[in-house]
């Protein structure tokens, strides 16, 4: 049984690991022919529109699905309807996934608490949204925004026109700056034949919009709750198929849905040696329809994220209980190229744990 993933990142090749155990082949397509994934698994090079390529790949697989939020909504539409391609996730969550104004609004009707916002299109309209909803706020590009990137926090008047001058010339929304007391998130896999299975939940820590650190299991079993029943609904109006996650704020100990992601997350890394089952195999398995593997964490674990260069491998690897992942791509500023996890007994060990890897690591920020 051959799996298609479109998409061959980091992402893409923890898949193909995860399923090589359970008898799975694989088959990817990216524009990049030194994508991580095409190190473990057959590569098609090319664009993400190639209608002929897509074609290859659905003639060639049993299922597609996609390591990346950014693929063509049009491209994989078109390749289901002429060849009969099964996608999961479904494209319709794909789509909303895309596009930040669909996104607030699903989480609205389904009722799970956002930021108060606006749809932005013009300069007068970005006036408007800052008279309504208040100052500070974010301007945010509708599309293609993912580790921090298209936005800009507005505290002034001279801000607004810095962000309007960076950012206006694609459609954008306004939201109002969360005075957060944390950030979380919650993972959760839904079967064809609809079995659930959801993760503990997961506190993370961001730099300059980039994940730096997960902790999980996290916060007190009322946010595990409230998280669950919020991704459920997802899930449920979707009919979904795969990992879905959604990022929260927490404030005040309440949380507010900032995003989601349908796919495999990178704050799920940690569940590779953190979990009774990876994300990454119940993902294969809920968009197969095998019976999903079970989610309880194994211990307390911290999941640390190696940003711009890989450190020296035999460092890492000479701490007892880090467990290394290089996903052999090229170093530069800001590019994520491995992460490495801890798993301990306790939260307080696998907090000293962490404090010490991040000290050691140069990652300036603090457990959650």
């Amino acid at each position: 049984m051959t799996v298609g993933i479109v998409g061959a990142g980091q992402l893409g090749r923890m898949l193909a690991l995860a399923g090589y155990p359970l008898g799975l082949d694989f088959l990817c397509l990216d524009p990049s022919r030194q994508a991580p994934a095409g190190r473990v698994a057959p590569l098609l090079q090319g664009a993400f529109t190639d209608h002929a390529l897509l074609g290859r790949l659905a003639r060639r697989c049993e299922v597609l699905t996609f390591d990346w939020e950014n693929v063509s909504v049009a491209s994989l539409r078109a390749v289901a309807r002429l060849h009969g391609a099964r996608i999961c996730p479904p494209i319709a969550a794909l789509a909303a996934g895309q596009d930040r104004v669909a996104e607030k609004r699903l989480f609205e009707r389904l009722g799970i608490p956002t930021t108060r916002w606006r749809a932005v299109s013009s300069r007068a309209q970005l006036t408007r949204a800052i008279a309504a909803i208040g100052l500070p706020g974010v301007l945010k590009t509708r599309r293609f925004g993912y580790d921090g990137k298209g936005q800009a926090v507005i505290r002034t008047a001279a801000d607004a026109r810095r962000a309007w001058s960076a950012l206006g010339a694609a459609p954008l929304l306004y939201e109002e700056w969360i005075p957060f007391d944390c950030e979380a998130s919650i993972i959760g896999a839904r079967s064809v034949s609809g079995q659930l299975a959801v993760y503990p939940l997961c506190g993370n820590v961001h730099g300059a919009g980039v994940l730096r650190l997960t902790c999980a299991p996290f916060g007190p079993p009322r946010w595990q709750r409230l998280a669950a029943r919020y991704l459920t609904r997802v899930l449920a109006h979707f009919r979904y198929t795969g990992i879905l996650t959604i990022e929260f704020f927490v404030r005040r100990g309440g949380l507010i849905a900032n995003e989601m992601a349908p796919r495999v997350h990178n704050s799920g890394h940690w569940t590779i040696e953190g979990a009774a089952t990876s994300q990454f195999e119940n993902h294969l398995r809920a968009i197969l329809d095998l019976p999903l593997g079970a989610t309880r964490a194994l211990g307390h674990s911290a999941m640390i994220n190696l940003i711009g260069q890989m450190p020296p491998r035999a460092t890492l690897l000479a701490l007892a209980g880090v467990h290394l992942h290089d996903y052999g791509k090229e170093g530069r500023p800001g590019r994520k190229v491995g992460h490495c996890t801890v798993v301990e007994p306790t939260p307080a060990r696998r907090d000293a744990r962490a404090r010490r890897l991040l000290k050691d690591l140069a990652v300036g920020v603090r457990i959650p």
